[in-house]
């Protein structure tokens, strides 16, 4: 579904009539201003105690609508926001090579294989979760393309917008080593030859390794390299909120995998991140550091999606746990075993904001922004009040996080709870500008420093 421009949109009466009488155990909530920052943030969050006693999951997600003539969102003082590019199709992800172009991952969920179960597909409850992901603007057929960007006369807007690949299977990640470009897939990474200055791949993309897929409860895969360019690492989202549908179809999932690039071998590298996406290396330690959207279901205030340092070898507790060892009772049977080797990430942002983008900073932004790392939060669904549909700076010292998340890129969200847009994969281009993909206005935002 095109949003951008006069392209349809789901009207804000989302609710058929007949189902309504379906849903009335569901909590659903009329949509209004974002409010402050929720519970959950910091590294060491208070927890309220869960409710798990919902028939059906709070609901309240802002209706997609086209940004208004002339709208954009709003960035700090000092910055100025452009649109790149505007009119693209569902974009996801943002990469920008070492030319300064700049690749757009148009995509979205892949149709379900046939005979893939997923909880989420059956019943009254996949019957809301469907029509929320209409609500939202993430209704529509994948494009299933990357389009290169250029800015050649460096104004803000791409003067080039280019099909750079076509016909891939809902493509997210993308990392150029040496001169290969690797692209994650839903369902395996594969890599394409290329050249500087390339405006289009001709060549069949060739398979590095497969990659857990199935029912696609969390689709995206994201990947990015090693310094030495050896390994790759690769995001997989778990296949289902709690283990619904049992622990054999989440194999393989709620995990970072790391690829041998010589090999094409893989192995777990970390477990137990219930949706991992963003992925950067910390400027000062070299750790691998992930953003992480956590468990629905147990409350406004639960569970706090997070921001972590990624220890290889590391538990993070899905599904028997949350937060270090705090154990989720719904998941059956328990696994005491594994709960006590539980990993407590770094730090929270709060419950349900969905981060999915992640960009470290570097000197080229102000002071106030050159430590710390961006994060493109896609907006909640299973809170009362609207929290998310934003990109924030969290600020680091001594590779660590030091202060609460800084609204940085804002208006989102309209006065009466409407969304013109939802921020996903952020990124610096080639000048140290801010790059951010709105799926829902199909636009990608660039914010600069005015002086």
């Amino acid at each position: 579904m095109k949003t951008s421009g006069t392209s349809a949109l789901p009207s804000r009466h989302w609710w058929p009539l007949p189902f309504v009488s379906l849903v009335a155990g569901c909590s659903l909530v009329g949509t209004g201003a974002q409010t402050a920052i929720p519970p959950g943030v910091g590294p060491n969050p208070s927890l309220p105690p869960p409710h798990t006693n919902l028939l059906l999951p709070t609901v309240n997600i802002a209706p997609a609508e086209p940004w208004q003539q002339g709208g954009m969102p709003v960035a700090p003082a000092g910055f100025k926001v452009t649109a790149l590019a505007t009119g693209l199709e569902h974009p996801r992800w943002v990469y920008t090579l070492p030319n300064g172009d700049v690749l757009v991952a148009e995509s979205n969920k892949p149709q379900p294989e046939e005979g893939a179960k997923n909880v989420h597909s059956d019943g009254l409850r996949g019957v809301a979760m469907g029509m929320v992901m209409k609500r939202a603007g993430a209704g529509a057929p994948s494009a299933n393309r990357i389009t290169l960007l250029r800015d050649a006369d460096g104004d803000g807007v791409a003067e080039t917008k280019a099909v750079f690949m076509k016909d891939l299977a809902s493509p997210f990640g993308m990392a150029l080593v040496g001169k290969q470009l690797y692209v994650a897939n839903a369902n395996a990474i594969v890599k394409v030859p290329y050249e500087t200055g390339q405006t289009s791949i001709a060549s069949t993309p060739t398979k590095v390794t497969d990659l857990p897929a199935g029912a696609n409860h969390h689709w995206t895969k994201n990947i990015i390299a090693s310094a030495d360019g050896s390994k790759l690492y690769a995001t997989v989202g778990s296949n289902s909120n709690i283990g619904d549908n049992g622990m054999e179809a989440e194999q393989g999932r709620a995990a970072i995998w790391e690829v041998d690039l010589a090999s094409g071998n893989k192995r777990l590298f970390a477990t137990g991140l219930r949706n991992p996406n963003g992925l950067g290396w910390e400027p000062q330690s070299k750790a691998l550091w992930t953003v992480v959207n956590e468990r629905d279901e147990i409350g406004n205030d639960l569970v706090p999606d997070y921001l972590t340092s990624v220890k290889d070898g590391a538990f993070y507790g899905w599904p028997w746990s949350y937060w270090g060892q705090h154990v989720d009772e719904r998941v059956k049977p328990a696994n005491p075993e594994m709960v006590a080797k539980a990993v407590a990430p770094d730090y929270g942002l709060g419950a349900h904001v969905a981060p999915l983008g992640m960009a470290f900073s570097d000197a080229r932004m102000p002071a106030q922004f050159s430590s710390g790392a961006f994060i493109g939060q896609h907006g909640s669904w299973n809170r009362k009040d609207l929290t998310g549909y934003n990109v924030v700076f969290v600020p680091f010292a001594a590779g660590r996080p030091s202060g609460p998340p800084v609204p940085f890129l804002t208006g989102f969200l309209s006065a009466d709870g409407k969304a013109y847009g939802r921020p996903v994969g952020v990124a610096l281009d080639a000048k140290g500008a801010l790059l951010v993909a709105d799926d829902v206005g199909n636009t990608i935002w660039r914010i600069v420093r005015t002086d």
